[in-house]
């Protein structure tokens, strides 16, 4: 649990005082507990030995064991692909670092698992489908890629769902349609982009629910969200997995598909009915004999060459 959670949710009883500081830490985190210990003391308008106080009964042995711990959590978010290339060396045969990492991404795994209760995939996916407005997916450099993989499952089972992929200046734009009714599903993993956080900062302004899927370190748009489903992404390598986050979106999206399945028939059958019309896809009746040629939208005039067995030939 991070510092900021421990501070949010702790369960120990505070005094008057003791709650101050915690309000001033949270209020402008992490770089309130930067300073002194007198600072922070002044700041929250309390004596110096009540923050002393403070962090003993929170668990460090005094203020500066509760700083080293925020600083480590600080250097941790700010880890980039860089820095993790000389802390992270691969291993000395190619046939080391596929086990390696396979074996990290899989602990990563276990780890979402049992980090993360039940219920909040279920929320999760309720949030998604009873949303009486638009659904807006947004991710950075590259989990923005898992929010349109989310948009693609999603747009089957309800209308209204709008991908942003790379946010653009003039996307910005798009908050003036949105409100109280809409939701904004946000994919934001460390070093977190400050465009992603600061549209996620303004929709919440603006009203807009928050789903947001991000690391232990947790994004700043956690301070936002109504929900946050937290996934490790530590892998034998310099660069963060997202294999722990698709698995996530890929969850959620199980929940909804065994809730909500049945009352959504209708709409993929009409989706594939769509798809089947356009050629967009290759199914079973379009194998029309031993030579497997395939047919586009039922049409033997369109068979697509490439898909005979043998040589490709042209047509």
């Amino acid at each position: 649990m991070s510092i900021r959670e421990e501070l949010a949710h702790t369960t120990l009883v505070l005094t008057s005082a003791e709650a101050k500081i915690v309000q001033v830490l949270l209020a402008d985190y992490p770089m309130s507990g930067l300073g002194t210990a007198s600072r922070l003391a002044k700041a929250a308008g309390v004596s110096d030995p009540t923050v002393m106080r403070l962090m003993v009964k929170l668990g460090y042995g005094g203020f500066a064991a509760f700083q080293a711990k925020l600083l480590a959590e600080i250097e941790s978010r700010l880890h980039s692909p860089l820095l993790m290339m000389e802390a992270k060396r691969p291993a000395n045969s190619s046939e080391g670092t596929v086990n390696d990492y396979f074996h990290s991404v899989s602990d990563s795994l276990e780890r979402t698992r049992t980090a993360v209760p039940s219920q909040s995939y279920g929320r999760a996916a309720r949030m998604l489908l009873d949303c009486k407005g638009q659904v807006v997916l947004l991710g950075g450099r590259f989990s923005r890629h898992i929010a349109s993989m989310l948009a693609g499952y999603l747009v089957q089972f309800r209308p209204g769902v709008h991908d942003i992929g790379a946010l653009a200046p003039t996307d910005f734009d798009l908050l003036i349609d949105l409100g109280k009714r809409d939701l904004l599903v946000v994919f934001d993993y460390r070093r977190y982009q400050s465009d992603v956080v600061s549209f996620a900062r303004q929709a919440r302004e603006r009203g807009m629910g928050i789903l947001l899927f991000t690391d232990p370190w947790l994004s700043p748009i956690s301070e936002h969200a109504d929900l946050t489903l937290i996934a490790a992404i530590e892998a034998n390598s310099p660069f963060d997995t997202l294999a722990t986050a698709v698995v996530q979106m890929e969850t959620v999206f199980a929940h909804a598909l065994e809730s909500e399945g049945q009352t959504v028939r209708k709409r993929i059958e009409d989706i594939e009915g769509i798809r089947r019309a356009n050629g967009v896809t290759l199914d079973a009746s379009d194998f029309t004999g031993p030579g497997d040629r395939r047919t586009v939208a039922g049409d033997p005039a369109k068979w697509a060459a490439p898909f005979v067995r043998g040589k490709p030939k042209s047509t």
